[in-house]
């Protein structure tokens, strides 16, 4: 997505776009096949968002047209198929996230049951913009849960899911949306904590000066559903990152910057 604002919502772009994400994590088990955290955009949104995506959305974002960026076309690309995909968990339903869904049509969905009522009702102007029943109508497999299970650093109400290794775990963070949740995943080296929604850019996670760019703060701020539960929500993430940072990586869907991290195509990689 690249809105007219430039380094006004990114931080670091020189020209009149921004380059904001949409940060998908693909993880391979030894026994569940591929998982998926959040699609993304899918392949019909690209080839025809008219159908499946707001206007309103479309003009604001500024959506780029790429087919080759899609989860599939990147799953692709590493030599699996759309079928290896056994498993798919969502941070939320809104739009950007969950537009991949028909691209991986024998996945297994997972994710907060409070979301999915959410998106169902659908009962104002912005809720029936950002969650896009064309993008998802149809689908079958679907696994809601309640927020209720173990405790993660702190966190309570961590949901072990489905058929899926112990160490991928649902955390909910709500504000964004009523039913929105970050994916912890336990590595030999650490934590992973893809924290979706719960904010959009990088220096908002500095527990001494917290900061975000003025376009970032005002999307945060208009799509919240909840805008005090979300400044909680990111408090105590900003502590668990002061506390835990050398434990748990953090990363969020549309900082760009956090993605370039882990660019394993680098020599590094």
């Amino acid at each position: 997505m690249c809105p007219v604002g430039g380094a006004l919502f990114d931080g670091f772009s020189k020209g009149v776009f921004a380059h904001l994400v949409c940060h998908c994590l693909l993880i391979e088990t030894d026994r569940d096949g591929l998982v998926l955290v959040d699609t993304g955009f899918g392949r019909d949104d690209v080839r025809q968002p008219e159908k499946r995506l707001s206007g309103f959305f479309r003009v604001m974002n500024n959506i780029q047209r790429r087919e080759m960026l899609t989860a599939r076309s990147r799953i692709e690309a590493l030599g699996f198929r759309a079928d290896d995909v056994r498993h798919i968990i969502l941070t939320h339903l809104d739009f950007d996230h969950a537009g991949g869904l028909t691209d991986f049509p024998h996945a297994r969905i997972h994710l907060l049951q409070t979301e999915i009522d959410t998106a169902q009702q659908r009962h104002s102007w912005l809720a029936r913009e950002r969650y896009r029943p064309g993008q998802w109508s149809g689908i079958s497999g679907w696994t809601g849960y309640k927020p209720q299970g173990e405790t993660w650093y702190g966190f309570e109400a961590v949901t072990a899911l489905q058929g899926l290794p112990p160490e991928i775990l649902l955390v909910p963070l709500a504000g964004h949306t009523t039913g929105h949740a970050g994916i912890a995943v336990s590595q030999p080296n650490g934590w992973l904590l893809h924290g979706g929604d719960a904010w959009f850019y990088r220096g908002e996670m500095d527990l001494q000066k917290p900061h975000c760019t003025p376009g970032l703060r005002f999307y945060q701020w208009m799509m919240a559903m909840d805008n005090g539960t979300r400044h909680r929500t990111q408090q105590q993430l900003r502590e668990l990152f002061g506390r835990y940072k050398q434990e748990i990586t953090f990363f969020c869907s549309h900082d760009a910057k956090e993605l370039q991290a882990f660019d394993f195509n680098s020599e590094n990689g």
